[in-house]
Order: structure tokens, then sequence, then C-alpha cells
């Protein structure tokens, strides 16, 4: 006779899979769409339509590297205040069946972006091959765990113009790169800043330096602000509404906020701020809103 409680174990560790995989942080994923959008082309069926498999090869292939770092990290974060709370490190997942599943959804990601374009899986397997590197090495090597991090977000935000070969400008690299970097080294600043050198499963936090992380992301935030100023003036050209170069105004007070939320130490968890800062939100509102209109009138 089963026992009574396994149909409730059974969701439990449904339940354990699905928060393993992190779908909160799918959000960063959104850069997938910057490329098109810039370009003012992702209402388009032939490119909308690659833009989605790249946009869900790269859900599913930042859910699998995190299920690989959890199971890498697990006696780390067993003997974290915050992260022994995570699926695998509490049991609820067993590291077996978190592989099997990373396994599984890497596969998958090949698959969607395939589907997308051949670049596209070779943008796929350079993530997921870096994301493992990450997680089994770079992770603790200081200023490459930064890079490394910051490079994930850039194959992000260049799959979309992958997928659809649509050209990709110097100048939104420069955004793509330096945003990056001011997102990922913030980080790092935030949980210095909470759990201080001696805790944490990361072996570089401890040589880093709050005044160091400081000199990071103020240098990414200022070059993120003049490399986006070039693109908007670029976008505007000489004739009709500058809506592009109108545009500066909330990206640069987004900026700020986020920076706001990075010198309190808030900034540990990027999705979280961006899930829960509803000024954030509403600045960013504003910049797609002005955005928006300078592709219409493009």
């Amino acid at each position: 006779m089963r026992p009574v409680s396994e149909p409730g174990t059974r969701r439990t560790a449904a339940a354990g899979v699905l928060r393993a995989a992190r779908p909160r942080q799918w959000v960063k994923n959104v850069l997938v769409l910057a490329a098109p959008m810039a370009a003012g082309r992702l209402h388009e069926p032939e490119i909308l339509v690659p833009t989605l498999y790249a946009l869900v090869a790269f859900c599913l292939a930042s859910s699998a590297t995190y299920l690989v770092n959890d199971i890498v990290d697990l006696e780390e974060d067993r003997r974290h205040p915050v992260k022994r709370n995570r699926p695998i490190a509490a049991g609820v997942v067993s590291a077996p069946a978190a592989l099997t599943l990373a396994v599984v959804l890497a596969l998958l990601s090949v698959v969607a972006a395939w589907l997308a374009s051949g670049e596209t899986v070779a943008l796929i397997l350079s993530y997921l091959g870096l994301q493992v590197a990450y997680s089994l090495w770079l992770k603790h090597e200081p200023v490459l765990d930064l890079a490394v991090v910051a490079a994930g977000f850039l194959l992000r935000a260049v799959a979309g113009g992958v997928a659809t070969d649509l050209p990709i400008s110097q100048s939104f690299l420069l955004v793509a790169g330096f945003g990056s970097l001011y997102i990922v080294s913030g980080k790092r600043y935030s949980e210095l800043h909470t759990l201080g050198s001696e805790v944490g499963t990361r072996r570089s936090l401890v040589r880093y330096s709050p005044t160091y992380l400081r000199f990071v992301w103020t240098m990414a935030g200022t070059a993120t602000v003049v490399a986006y100023s070039l693109w908007a003036f670029e976008q505007s050209g000489d004739g009709g509404p500058a809506w592009h170069a109108v545009s500066i105004a909330p990206f640069v007070l987004g900026v700020l906020r986020y920076a706001a939320d990075i010198d309190a130490g808030e900034a540990a968890e990027p999705e979280d701020i961006v899930w829960g800062d509803r000024v954030l939100q509403a600045v960013g509102v504003i910049w797609f809103v002005f955005v928006s209109l300078g592709v219409l009138n493009a």
C-alpha cells in the first residue's frame, strides 16, 4: 500500500523542481528581444518567430545552468543563510534528478535554438559551455567571474540579432556590454555589502573590496549612459521628432535608481528589483514609450 502522503510528496518535489529552475530569473532573457525591438521589426512574423525561439532557448539553457550551479554548490549552499533553502540544498530535489533535468533542458534549448537559426545554436552552445565553466571554476576567480556573468547578459542581448540576421550596431553592443558589467558588479557589491567577504559560496568575493566593486559599477554605469546616448543620437537622425534622444532622460533615471539599490546593498538579486521596484518599473515604461515612438517614427 502506498503511503497517504505520497501525492503531497510528489507535489512538493514538483514545486521544488520548478523553483530550482528559477523561472523568476527568466526576466533576464527579455534581453533577447532588444535587437529586433531596437530595429523596429519585432512585429514582423519572419523576425518575431525566430526571436521567440531564441528567447525560449535561453530560458531553457539558463535553467539548465542554474541546476548545474546548484549541484556544484550543494554543500556550500547548505552553509549559506539564504541559499540553504534552495530545493537541491534543502534536499527537496535530489542531485541526480537535477542533473538529469539539466541535461534534458540543455538539449531542448539546442533544439529551440536550431529552430531559430544555425548561428543561434552556436550561441547557445557557447552560453552553456561558458556557464558550466563558470560553475566549476570561473566563479571563484576574481574579475573573471564578473566577465563571464556579464558575457551571459551580452550573449542574450545579441541573440535576437543573430537569430534574425539583423545587423547590430557598435553602440548597441557597447550598451549591452557595459550595461551587463554594471548589473553584475552591482550584484557583487550588494552581496559583499549584505553578507561580507567571509560569508557565502563565492571564494572570489573574499578578494573583492567594496571600494573596488564601487569603482567597477560606477565606471560601467557611466560607460552605459554614454554608449546609450550615442546610440540614441544615432537613431534620432536629422529630421522628425527626436524620441530616441528624449529617451535618454528616463534611461539615465533608471540607471540612477538602480544605482541607489546597489548602494543600499539590495541588488544581490537583480530580478527581485525588476519585479519589486515600482518606481523603476514606471521609469522603464516611460523609457519604453519614448523608444517605441522613436521606432514608429523612424
